[in-house]
């Protein structure tokens, strides 16, 4: 067996499974490992706490009774004045004791907790005091030890989060056991970073929050603990971050270190597709294709995101980097998540491009399938476009030089490099239609170079955003009714249901069947579970305007683009994020009419949520309405399906995280040019990666 290295062996309790904690059994460990959300030791300290009882303040119960709310945390010195065994079953034993100020009862319902207290003792209590009538109470307080061992009874208590069976004082155990494992560690945050803040190092900062001092430190008069306690959140969370940032740090230098490609064009295709085109780019496409093909040119391969907002043209800036490719002698492959789209760009490319275009996806089959690889495999098909199917296994490419994906949020880091490794040394080009906070630019992208296309083209009309409520909803179809009476065509998009697309299918048929029946235009319905050609023939009818309204479900969130469509309605907006309102709200505007959303919203809506409507009813900035989800919902996964809370992090609540995180950005280069600078392996940065589980070792022996 090879021998672990001396880093990591120093830190490898902290890296074992929760079992191996003293004193803490199977049961226990499975208990904990659910509550931790991993099953390392070190994901427990990563468990901070909920929140804190101060104990420190001994209050007399004359003072408790008009200073303290009921469930509020009493901490006295009493002396035990009668004990009583409960006279029926189920009725707690009761001790009376005193401060000589007022009387107060404890109650117990185990007799263990009362054997060793005798009558006359003095005693430490702290626990919830509760009113019994005019009588103070104290059920079965939190600590009961004699007055002597008051200094046993911690001054700050850590809540933390428990689960069915887990009880606090096995928390605590666990807890302690596992600070009492953490190894002295070299520092990894920068000096001029560190003493900026004035943080604590990191088992210090640990022990702060899980295992604050009993007493206040007299020598530290000048810091109080909820200063220090925020300091050593900071601190932790910084260390998150900088993990996160190293980590993609490492993987964009060695992607960029690899040999790749130049692929440089006579532009003869690119002019002719302008051409037929007809429309000049915006000074933002001009800009980002400045950039796209700077990185073409360069002989490392591409790695870059196109952010676009709805309706700023990055169709266009895609299509030119792929005939980019095609005049370099290569192929190039766009990949979209869903049929829907991908037949759309196939539509647009086979337009404009003027070069061989081929269409695959898993509704291809047969003869056409076998035609479809053929062309691929022996590079007729200059350019393919398809779904997730392109990146199968017996889709075999002759040259691809560029692959390009759409909507990469839907794919994932893994689909990306499949479809990437389809060619030798493959440009990859990653295009999203949501505007992506800063954060998750640093995140969820952050091994990638960013162009951000952030005008419209030119024509493009405002979409006029309005507030309904649910109690409206009559108005609402009323006003429907006269808009398709002038010519208009109207989505319709149904709520979300419980996460449940079967719920979300049942909602939309009930619209259906109650528009169908109300209106006398003909209606359409679309939704997920629908055979792709019977989704594909509703949208079809309705972009010829066979049918005048389509019932939806967020199928139609992406990829569609029906110019005569000019109003949205979306039923219970407050269920959707802000970013999702936006991108639906993008499906209308695209044609010469004047174009309206409706957002209809529950009328037991709170104020927070009206506002948070009220934002799209104010601007159709997504980049703005995108930061503003972020700092509401927080940002999701988006290389997963989780769909909220910060990305990878947990440590990053109750701090200002977009803040750390751009330190942690910027300390990074730093420290990746240390490694670079003193040709071996950081110990210090080998623990920081394996204590945040984010496994580069040997990035970072390459590196170094």
């Amino acid at each position: 067996m090879k021998a672990m290295s001396p880093e990591i062996d120093r830190i490898s309790p902290l890296l074992a499974p929760l079992g191996t904690l003293s004193g803490i059994g199977p049961r226990y460990a499975d208990l904990l490992r659910k509550v931790a959300c991993g099953p390392r030791v070190m994901d427990l300290l990563f468990t901070l706490p909920s929140s804190y009882t101060d104990r420190r303040s001994v209050m007399t119960l004359a003072e408790a009774r008009t200073r303290l709310m009921p469930g509020a945390t009493l901490t006295a010195r009493l002396r035990v004045l009668d004990i009583a065994a409960p006279s029926r079953p189920r009725q707690p034993f009761r001790i009376r004791a005193t401060d000589n100020s007022d009387d107060v009862e404890i109650l117990f319902f185990h007799q263990a907790f009362i054997r060793s207290v005798a009558v006359g003792d003095e005693l430490a209590v702290s626990g919830k005091l509760e009113r019994y009538g005019l009588n103070l109470t104290l059920p079965h307080p939190d600590y009961m030890v004699g007055w002597a061992r008051r200094d046993t009874i911690p001054a700050i208590d850590p809540v933390w989060p428990l689960t069915a069976g887990l009880f606090p004082s096995i928390m605590r155990r666990a807890m302690h056991r596992a600070l009492d494992l953490l190894p002295p560690l070299a520092e990894w945050i920068p000096p001029d970073r560190l003493a900026r803040h004035d943080w604590p190092d990191f088992a210090a900062a640990l022990e702060i929050l899980h295992r604050p001092p009993t007493a206040p430190d007299p020598a530290d008069t000048a810091r109080d603990w909820s200063r220090l306690a925020l300091m050593a959140r900071e601190r932790l969370a910084y260390d998150e971050c900088l993990a996160d940032q190293l980590s993609l740090a490492l993987a964009r230098r060695e992607a960029r270190a690899q040999q790749g490609r130049s692929l440089i064009g006579n532009n003869l295709l690119r002019a002719a597709a302008l051409a037929r085109f007809g429309h000049e780019p915006t000074g933002a496409q001009k800009r980002a294709i400045i950039e796209i093909d700077a990185d073409m040119e360069a002989p490392v391969p591409m790695m870059r995101l196109l952010q676009g907002d709805v309706g700023a043209g990055k169709t266009l800036v895609a299509l030119l980097a792929m005939l980019r490719a095609v005049e370099a002698g290569a192929q190039a492959a766009l990949m979209a998540p869903t049929e829907i789209l991908a037949s759309q760009h196939f539509e647009t490319l086979s337009r404009l491009s003027g070069v061989a275009c081929m269409y695959l996806s898993g509704s291809v089959k047969g003869k056409a399938r076998r035609l479809a690889l053929k062309a691929i495999a022996d590079g007729t098909a200059r350019l393919v476009v398809g779904t997730h199917a392109l990146f199968q296994e017996k889709v075999v490419f002759h040259d691809l030089g560029l692959a390009v994906i759409d909507e990469q949020h839907r794919f994932g880091v893994q689909q990306r490099s499949l479809l990437g490794s389809k060619g030798a040394q493959t440009d990859i080009l990653v295009m999203t239609a949501t505007p992506i906070p800063r954060t998750l630019l640093l995140t969820q992208w952050g091994d990638l170079s960013v162009s951000r296309l952030n005008e419209k083209p030119p024509g493009r009309k405002p979409i006029q955003t309005s507030l309904h409520p649910l109690s409206t909803l009559d108005e609402v179809i009323g006003g429907i009714t006269r808009i398709l009476a002038r010519g208009a065509q109207v989505f319709w998009v149904c709520p979300l249901v419980e996460e449940s697309e079967v719920l979300d299918v049942a909602a939309a048929e009930a619209r259906w069947a109650d528009l169908s029946q109300r209106l006398t235009v003909p209606v359409g319905l679309a939704h997920g579970r629908q055979e792709i050609a019977q989704r594909q023939a509703e949208l079809d009818r309705f972009r010829l305007g066979e049918t005048r309204l389509l019932v939806a479900t967020t199928v139609i969130e992406v990829g569609v683009d029906i110019p005569n469509a000019s109003v949205m309605v979306i039923e219970h907006a407050e269920r959707f994020g802000l970013a999702q309102l936006h991108q639906l709200r993008g499906r209308v505007g695209r044609g010469a009419a004047a174009s309206f959303c409706l957002l209809i919203y529950d009328d037991a809506t709170g104020a927070t949520g009206k506002e948070r409507l009220s934002l799209l009813r104010e601007t159709e900035d997504g980049f703005l309405i995108a930061d503003r989800d972020f700092r509401l919902r927080g940002g999701g996964d988006l290389t997963g399906n989780r769909q909220s809370g910060l990305p990878l992090f947990r440590l990053t609540e109750g701090v200002d995280a977009e803040a750390l995180l751009g330190e942690a950005h910027q300390d990074t280069f730093s420290l990746t040019e240390k490694l670079s600078s003193q040709g071996h392996c950081c110990a210090e940065l080998r623990d920081l990666l394996a204590i945040f589980d984010r496994n580069d070792t040997n990035r970072i022996n390459r590196a170094g």
